[in-house]
């Protein structure tokens, strides 16, 4: 149960990070430097990135997906550092010498206007699909922090996401992520020994999974037989199937490489260099969070059952186990392992940390939305009914975009509650890349050998081919079709 320490430590790490972002907020004087940073040094560049990669998905979601899937949940944070591995190695140097402030500026410049307006309209697919899952790990947090309404939990987290960026831009994201990165990395090595200690090692964790996945109710609700499906479960990295879960990973590192929130980071440092250490820094720091949340969902599933599960042990006639506690839903594993196994001041300062943490990583995506809506949809539109705008009402515009983002994402919170974290999280990236990954790879490396005809063709396929498949289920991971047929219209 939270108590009035817990609410004070939350309440001085937010206070903290508002006053960097207020502090940062006063260097933006226009609207390129709120998008792209200006001169970031290599830490501001990991902040920004590790701001908006280790979010709720990360931290939240992890935790979520370890309590129902166990190791296999480490693949997104896996797939993030590959990511960022990726961005920096790779894509940092020509994403800089582009000249441009947009991936889809650099697609439009290749491939026409046609191709940049109709990659924005379907990147914001996948990038509203995150934000919504960043609202939802909000909601999970404060619902579990205060014991509010699902609604009323998405909206405050929703208004903290707001107050974060609208100040700040990209130059925000990069100061508080600095900051988060000391305060987030140290929860989860404290988080990690805790559980370490707690759960008497890995048999000892093994060992308490058993116990609690072997109530005939809990194993009926999880479809788990007997002792051999519990070990593979929990114990295995691709649990839910070797193609399932590295074709998760892979939509994380595509989608990292095709995400204009990433891009900004590298376009905020000071130099190439700075760029590419930056991006490199955060791809050492982030599986290991991603470890420490795994652990903290194993633990969790060893000693706690959902609300769910322990209503189908009453009407069973099943006793609770002395030692297991009931939780409302795996996404509250986290949240409620801090309230319930660790001293209320550093349950407190935790609580903060991942509560900024969320709402760092989505005001960086609702940041890079707002940046396409503006200058790759309302420029255009703009373009071609003549309409004039100056500077500042650009900046107003991009303001205005993310209040809008977020209001939507509140709504639609509503409808995927109860959703895994992590599945939406891999959806929307894996849906970023089938926008504008190869167009935008092409238009960087081979430029003049395709045709705007086909590039306009495969963006559609590609994002709608993976809708369907992730709709009705096929063998594998819905990326493995979209990549497949992009590519293919574009071969063809």
């Amino acid at each position: 149960m939270i108590s009035i320490v817990h609410i004070v430590g939350v309440l001085l790490t937010v206070a903290l990070l508002l006053v960097v972002s207020w502090w940062s907020g006063r260097q933006v004087k226009d609207a390129r430097v709120f998008m792209t940073g200006g001169s970031s040094g290599s830490w501001m560049v990991c902040g920004a990135l590790l701001g908006t990669l280790a979010g709720g998905q990360s931290t939240i979601g992890t935790a979520q997906l370890a309590f129902s899937y166990g190791l296999s949940a480490w693949w997104f944070t896996i797939g993030a550092g590959l990511g960022s591995l990726l961005l920096g190695l790779v894509y940092a140097g020509p994403l800089r010498r582009s000249g441009c402030t947009t991936l889809l500026e650099i697609v439009g410049r290749e491939y026409g206007r046609k191709a940049e307006t109709l990659g924005s309209m379907l990147f914001l697919v996948g990038i509203f699909i995150s934000i919504m899952s960043q609202v939802l790990s909000s909601s999970a947090m404060i619902g579990s922090m205060f014991g509010i309404s699902t609604m009323w939990a998405s909206v405050t987290g929703a208004l903290l996401i707001m107050l974060f960026v609208l100040f700040g831009g990209i130059r925000s994201a990069g100061a508080n992520g600095i900051i988060k990165l000391i305060l987030l990395y140290l929860s989860s090595i404290v988080a990690g020994v805790v559980v370490w200690h707690l759960g008497d090692g890995f048999m000892g964790l093994r060992s308490s999974i058993d116990g609690v996945c072997q109530l005939p109710s809990v194993g009926n609700l999880n479809n788990l037989t007997g002792v051999e499906q519990i070990h593979h479960r929990y114990g295995s990295l691709i649990a839910r199937g070797a193609m399932k879960d590295l074709g998760g990973c892979l939509s994380l590192v595509l989608g990292v490489v095709s995400t204009q929130t990433y891009a900004q980071c590298i376009w905020s440092g000071a130099s190439t260099r700075k760029a590419r250490r930056g991006a490199l820094l955060c791809s050492f720091f982030i599986p290991i969070i991603g470890a420490a949340c795994t652990l903290v969902g194993l633990y969790m599933r060893g000693h706690y059952v959902t609300a769910e599960e322990a209503v189908a042990m009453r009407q069973a006639g099943e006793a609770l186990p002395q030692g297991v506690g009931v939780i409302a839903d795996s996404a509250q594993a986290f949240p409620q392992f801090i309230l319930n196994h660790l001293p209320a001041w550093l349950g407190g300062i935790m609580l903060g940390t991942l509560l900024i943490n969320i709402i760092g990583c989505g005001s960086g995506l609702s940041l890079g939305a707002a940046t396409i809506l503006v200058r790759d949809v309302y420029s255009n539109v703009r373009g071609r009914l003549g309409w004039k705008s100056e500077e500042v009402s650009q900046l107003q515009q991009t303001r205005l975009s993310i209040v809008g983002l977020l209001a939507v994402a509140v709504l639609a919170t509503q409808v995927f509650h109860g959703s895994f974290i992590n599945d939406l999280g891999f959806l929307s990236l894996g849906l970023r890349a089938m926008a504008i990954l190869f167009p935008l790879s092409f238009a960087l490396w081979m430029p003049g050998r395709f045709a705007a005809r086909k590039v306009l063709l495969s963006m559609p396929v590609g994002v709608g081919v993976m809708l369907v498949a992730n709709m009705v289920s096929l063998p594998g991971d819905a990326v493995y079709y979209g990549l497949a047929s992009s590519l293919l219209v574009l071969l063809v």
